[in-house]
């Protein structure tokens, strides 16, 4: 029995090195030499060094990826039509849909509560996502989480939680599911019914060679730049990325109609 409980300890200890690897290439879709945002080991300050929102001044071409991702989701820089977003089509209702998003945004509800104090968020595992980058969201990201959601889902166990900045820290405003880039519309809509919210996939990539980082244009590389065919990246020198993290849908629990509870961003009166 010792053996069989020692060969299961080391084997869970294996699954959760596993799991964390494995949730770095299939959340973030990592390019080579990715990490993971490191957790911090205080509050963070906003930057006073205004060249880490610079693209290409002061971080890699991954978190320039993952800023220009960021700045992309927020309100009035993203369109259903961009060059570089696929979202899912808004489906007819099917019956079932509205009592299905009803229970899911009532369970995460429930489980933030917790987390109303972001101090319980630092302490349960999750990270501040660029948390010297200014967003309008803050995303504190638990990559357990973010495995687990992978392979099974639970209303309760968001990848992410998403706060706003304030005076004294962070407020609580929703949370984010995702799931991996390879999932088909039909196991997005199983989880989150797309009569109700628009999963959304960051697309078409095309980053500059290593070399050429810091004299780059970023009017044509990037999240935000104009190439967005293999093709057109070739031919600049870039390397393509077809799709990039994974799929997300964002979830404002507090809201008080699920047009706003699964809008794509949050609501502000």
């Amino acid at each position: 029995m010792a053996r069989r409980s020692t060969a299961l300890h080391l084997a869970t200890k294996a699954g959760i090195g596993f799991g964390s690897l494995f949730l770095v290439s299939v959340l973030l879709a990592a390019m080579p030499g990715h990490h993971a945002p490191a957790a911090p080991t205080q509050e963070p300050q906003q930057a006073s060094d205004k060249s880490q929102s610079v693209p290409g001044m002061g971080m890699s071409d991954e978190n320039t990826n993952e800023a220009h991702a960021v700045h992309d989701m927020t309100p009035g820089h993203q369109d259903a039509h961009s060059l570089h977003m696929t979202m899912t089509a808004m489906r007819p209702a099917a019956p079932g849909d509205t009592e299905r998003a009803n229970e899911i945004a009532a369970q995460l509800r429930a489980s933030l509560e917790k987390y109303k104090d972001y101090h319980a968020a630092l302490d349960d595992g999750f990270r501040i996502f660029l948390p010297n980058i200014p967003q309008p969201e803050y995303h504190f990201t638990s990559y357990k989480n973010g495995f687990l959601e992978a392979l099974t889902f639970d209303p309760a166990r968001p990848t992410s939680l998403l706060y706003k900045k304030t005076s004294t820290g962070y407020e609580l405003v929703g949370a984010m599911y995702t799931m991996p880039k390879r999932a088909t519309e039909e196991q997005l809509n199983a989880r989150v019914p797309l009569s109700v919210a628009m999963w959304h996939l960051h697309t078409n990539l095309c980053m500059p060679s290593k070399d050429q980082y810091r004299t780059t244009d970023w009017t044509k590389f990037g999240l935000k730049g104009s190439i967005a065919t293999q093709d057109a990246c070739t031919a600049a020198g870039g390397r393509f990325q077809p799709s990039i993290f994974g799929w997300m849908v964002h979830v404002y629990p507090y809201e008080d109609s699920l047009d706003k509870i699964f809008a794509m961003h949050h609501h502000m009166d």
